[in-house]
């Protein structure tokens, strides 16, 4: 492992220098590595395993579309793309990659195909940290372990393609072959990890439902629209109001947080700019501290599992979603946001 400062915080990590592709092949060369479930991430740690040189399996069921895109994908029925029960039969590795609610609802068809010595792999803590809720019980002859990308598998995979890569948090809930640990590795190398840092299964899944309701989704989206909503309030054009809000963020001044950091960003904006930002910082830091406090709450206590299993599990949930989805995508702020992205000119009529 190399061990990295991290603001002051020495932590270890494992990178591809000291743990190479070759590495993890020679660990994964007896392994089947079944992935169940070709959703969201499934895909990617899959395709990316399979260019890797790993032995991989897809456990899909039929008649889906998720199915379909297997076999675009190259996966072939009775060869190398099964059922969800007969792929964990003929697996070592089984990576349980299906939604949280259908990882609950499927346990009960995939415990009984679980051998000694297999490995039961998630690239999220939810089903084991609340295990009161969904049930997911693993028995005590497999190993439990968790790579955990944090990324959608979307970008999973274009990092992958562009040779980047993308960081993962890794975690060993239940050692029961004592090869836990450089199983875990090898599959965080073989996903196309760019760097590998260590946790538990309960750190990953809270920072995880706190990250995606606060500051990667949920936060951003509302602050958006509060912006948006203020502008337009005050007789700014939807275009305007657009380019301030979202625009000008997406297009240039994250890029500049990437490459270098926030302080960097400051630094090659306008002094204007600098001299608002960094005075206002502190004024939204102090108002959203509250909500922040009863959001992670609200994920420790098990309430926002609830949430997410009880919806996730009703039949009309898709439908639903689409409803909120269309509410989003209908609304001035985005259809504006459609019309600025026409614009862009890598979309310029030739």
């Amino acid at each position: 492992m190399a061990k990295i400062n991290f603001g002051g915080v020495i932590e270890d990590v494992v990178t591809r220098e000291e743990f190479p592709l070759d590495k993890a092949r020679a660990v994964l060369k007896n392994e089947v590595v079944a992935v169940l479930g070709y959703g969201v991430q499934g895909p990617a740690q899959a395709l990316n395993m399979r260019d890797n040189g790993i032995n991989v399996i897809i456990g899909q069921r039929s008649g889906t579309a998720t199915y379909d895109k297997a076999i675009k994908d190259g996966w072939v029925p009775g060869k190398t793309l099964f059922s969800l029960e007969e792929a964990t039969e003929r697996g070592t590795v089984h990576q349980y990659l299906v939604s949280d609610a259908g990882q609950m609802m499927m346990w009960g068809a995939i415990k009984p195909h679980l051998k000694k010595g297999d490995a039961l792999y998630f690239s999220h803590g939810f089903g084991i940290v609340y295990k009161d809720q969904t049930g997911i019980i693993p028995p005590d002859f497999v190993d439990v372990i968790l790579v955990a990308p944090k990324g959608s598998g979307t970008s999973v995979r274009a990092n992958f393609l562009n040779g980047s890569g993308i960081n993962a948090s890794y975690a060993i809930f239940q050692d029961a072959t004592g090869r836990a640990t450089e199983r875990t590795i090898a599959l965080g190398i073989a996903v196309g990890a760019g760097y590998l840092f260590p946790t538990t299964f309960a750190r990953e899944v809270h920072s995880d439902l706190t990250g995606e309701r606060g500051i990667l989704m949920g936060a951003l989206a509302g602050v958006m629209e509060a912006q948006y909503n203020e502008l337009r309030k005050h007789g700014h054009s939807p275009s305007e109001a657009f380019n301030e809000t979202v625009e000008e963020l997406t297009q240039s001044l994250i890029r500049l947080v990437a490459q270098n950091g926030m302080d960097w960003m400051y630094a090659n904006c306008s002094t204007t700019a600098q001299r608002g930002a960094l005075d206002w910082r502190h004024e939204f830091r102090r108002a959203v501290e509250p909500v922040y406090e009863k959001l992670y709450q609200s994920v420790v206590s098990g309430e926002q599992t609830r949430i997410v299993l009880t919806a996730n599990s009703r039949p009309d949930y898709k439908e639903k979603l689409g409803e909120e989805l269309r509410e989003v995508r209908e609304s001035e702020m985005w259809r504006a946001g459609a019309a600025v992205r026409s614009l862009r000119p890598e979309n310029w009529k030739k």
